[in-house]
């Protein structure tokens, strides 16, 4: 079963299979799930709380059918919320390469794309434990180990919405300092890039995983060519959907 881009049913089987002693696979496997289905769209906070709440519904199913005994099902469910914070602060460094792009070149965050842009980078964690709230009410039996989870992971503080403040704070830094340094412009060439940032975004966040799979060897292009190729592609598949 395919879901937002998830393959529900394998991770329902290896939820329903799994101990307690198998956290880290289950952290793993939730991790690269959520990263391949945000990388198959444009990474908007909608389709990012669509991705996080598949992922969570499966998760659910699996753990409920789990029949091994003894069995931590907070544990398990805590193993999906680092592995979907793990995916999502790969979003949030994606977002700030992008971002710096722009602003290395003398963009001010005041533009109205990249405004908006760093405010939902801002809301990335609000998106996530809203998204596990919202899957977690439709859990049944799950629904109270799922808000024991959640409720350790807010004490603490997500890895997404440490990296994000730091984002907003280095973002906020750099346009001061070229501000005051006279570098500020319109930067009307960009402007085709940045009406189609969230595909751009994507792009960025699959150049990323492509180079870490590389080994980090490859690659001396910034984010923006690297996001240029797959951009391109996902926005022509989008039309390509839309005229059918």
């Amino acid at each position: 079963m395919m879901k937002a881009g998830i393959d529900q049913d394998a991770l329902i089987t290896m939820f329903s299979a799994a101990s307690t002693k198998q956290g880290d696979a289950l952290r793993k496997a939730v991790g690269d799930a959520t990263l391949k289905a945000l990388q198959s769209r444009e990474l908007t906070l909608d389709n990012i709380s669509k991705v996080v709440k598949s992922v969570a519904g499966a998760a659910s199913l699996g753990a409920g059918r789990n029949a091994a005994s003894p069995v931590d099902v907070e544990s398990m469910l805590g193993k999906a919320l680092a592995g979907i914070d793990g995916a999502l602060l790969q979003a949030v460094e994606a977002n700030r390469k992008a971002l710096e792009q722009f602003v290395g070149n003398g963009m001010t965050l005041s533009e109205k794309p990249l405004k908006q842009a760093l405010a939902n980078v801002e809301k990335m964690e609000d998106t996530f434990f809203a998204a596990i709230t919202k899957a977690s009410q439709s859990a049944g039996p799950m629904q109270a180990p799922w808000e024991q989870a959640l409720s350790a992971m807010k004490m603490k503080g997500s890895e997404t919405g440490m990296q994000a403040t730091a984002t907003v704070e280095s973002l906020v830094a750099q346009t001061q300092t070229m501000l005051r340094d006279g570098r500020a412009s319109g930067m009307r060439a960009a402007q085709a890039m940045l009406d189609s940032y969230a595909a751009m975004v994507s792009g960025v966040l699959i150049g990323m995983s492509d180079g870490m799979r590389a080994g980090g060897a490859t690659a001396k292009s910034s984010p923006a060519q690297a996001a240029a190729a797959p951009a391109a592609k996902k926005r022509a598949s989008t039309r390509r959907r839309t005229a059918r």
